[in-house]
């Protein structure tokens, strides 16, 4: 076989990685090994003979997925990119606050019944974001399926599964799903909700789709890689959502079953009120065509985005992209002057997201510094101490500059918003179920029903409802005789 570009095949006659045998064997590929080269990469090929046939396609379909000057002007980004100061002057955002008085819950009343007919006539799906793993909480598996039920030990995903049922029978209704999974976990993700049978959902209506993935590069922009034929791959953020929506068909498929607005959230928050309907009905009655729930920043130093306007535009920013006078700086009332913490919970219209499609702008690419596991140049694994790569991610929230319409309703944080991201500490199993706890607590309180709690208020024992049993405070009102006795552990 001939082959036009001299100047590539000299530079592989004189380069230990592979020749022209290879090529020829390959021919297929050769667009994509020619990309590698030129781009600098060619050290993916470095262990190419002693690999295995299977092993050689495997890193070749790897290496003919990726974006090679995508990555090289990704990396140059990150690395001329000093901190960036933020232009503009920052305006809290006009929040829908938690009722206070009869005249706001009339307004939430209201809203309620308008989200309660849009959830009747099946407008809305729930979007959920599960791609990535559990490594943090020391598991081998897709993050949804950690045990988190304080008493059953139920999976995060089987609640979400079970509110959904929920729903459904109360709104007489049909909510499809719709999860969002990576390459890394998509198989383990199907496998799990295969075997517990979707925990009573019609698997018809539950929808998997992958989200796209990024190479991760080391410090100096080279490929990393885990084994001599494998690329390290990273899923390419929660705003990878919005490309796959359309990718992969999702939004089609949402239009065939007359979906009108999606209902957005991550996994891993097991307070989450799925298809709250005050919060849909805020956004439906104000045509918005993105929405956002909020919760008050607990302290400055809060590791939460912001909710804010800039020049006109609706914004998040991430905590470290705060100054410390802004993260400080308090209004009149001696509150924090930005504290309208993003707990990743939208609606979207869908034809608000297919006009941001059809502008053709893309959403930016976000670099974060990792410590992430690599072969060293002896095909050793090295286990970093430090920070020795970088991830490339894009945010569902830079959509927010495209938006004229928009809704911010705020939700007390410990009724909706307890994330599962760390081991120990802080979002982490422990605080979490206790968080869970506390809620049904409050719960069986409201109605009557004693229930003892610590000095932190922590509830004392073990509470658990289930969202088939009760899906929030007013059902369990009417199925709870306010003289039960609480004697420490209590599972409905």
């Amino acid at each position: 076989m001939k082959f036009s570009n001299s100047l590539f095949m000299d530079s592989l006659v004189n380069n230990r990685f592979p020749k022209r045998k290879i090529l020829e064997e390959y021919s297929d590929y050769i667009s994509y090994i020619e990309d590698a080269y030129k781009f600098g990469q060619s050290h993916v090929f470095g262990w190419w003979n002693e690999l295995t046939p299977s092993e050689k396609k495997s890193l070749l379909e790897q290496i003919s997925s990726i974006d090679f000057l995508l990555i090289k002007n990704l990396f140059n980004d990150a690395v001329l990119k000093t901190t960036q100061v933020r232009q503009g002057v920052l305006v809290p955002p006009h929040v829908i606050a938690v009722p206070k008085n009869d005249a706001e819950r009339e307004i939430a009343e209201r809203a309620r019944q308008i989200g309660e007919k849009s959830l009747r006539k099946g407008d809305v799906a729930i979007l959920t974001v599960a791609g990535g793993d559990g490594t943090r909480l020391g598991i081998n598996g897709p993050k949804g399926t950690f045990p988190i039920a304080p008493i059953s030990k139920k999976s995060i995903f089987q609640l979400h599964a079970e509110k959904i049922i929920a729903a459904q029978k109360r709104y007489n209704t049909r909510i499809p799903w719709y999860i969002m999974t990576s390459k890394n976990n998509d198989s383990a993700t199907q496998n799990f909700f295969k075997f517990h049978k979707f925990f009573g959902l019609d698997p018809q209506q539950v929808c998997f789709f992958i989200q796209g993935m990024l190479p991760v590069v080391d410090l100096d922009g080279n490929l990393l890689m885990d084994s001599k034929s494998n690329i390290i791959m990273s899923p390419n953020g929660h705003g990878g959502v919005l490309i796959a929506l359309k990718e992969k068909g999702i939004l089609g498929d949402m239009k065939s079953r007359g979906i009108k607005n999606i209902f957005y959230h991550q996994v891993d928050n097991v307070l989450i009120k799925i298809a709250d309907p005050i919060f849909v009905g805020h956004h439906v009655k104000e045509e918005a065509e993105i929405s956002l729930k909020v919760v008050k920043k607990c302290r400055p130093e809060e590791k939460v985005g912001i909710v804010v306007y800039i020049d006109g535009q609706l914004h998040i920013i991430e905590y470290s992209e705060l100054s410390h006078k802004d993260m400080c700086e308090k209004n009149e009332g001696a509150a924090l002057k930005y504290n309208a913490g993003n707990n990743a919970v939208h609606m979207m219209n869908i034809d608000f997201l297919e006009k941001v499609y059809q502008m053709g702008e893309s959403l930016p690419y976000h670099a974060a510094m990792k410590k992430v596991p690599c072969l060293g140049e002896d095909g050793g694994l090295i286990d970093p101490k430090e920070n020795n790569a970088i991830k490339f991610e894009s945010f569902i929230f830079d959509v927010l500059k495209y938006v004229k319409k928009s809704v911010i309703m705020e939700v007390l944080r410990e009724d909706e918003f307890s994330p599962l991201k760390n081991m120990e500490g802080e979002n982490s199993p422990a605080s979490t179920k206790q968080d869970m706890i506390n809620l049904f607590g409050r719960w069986l309180q409201h109605i009557g029903v004693s229930i003892p709690t610590d000095s932190h208020g922590n509830v004392v024992g073990l509470i658990e409802i289930s969202p088939c049993f009760a899906l929030d405070q007013e059902e369990l009102r009417n199925k709870v005789d306010r003289h039960l006795q609480f004697y420490g552990n209590l599972s409905l």
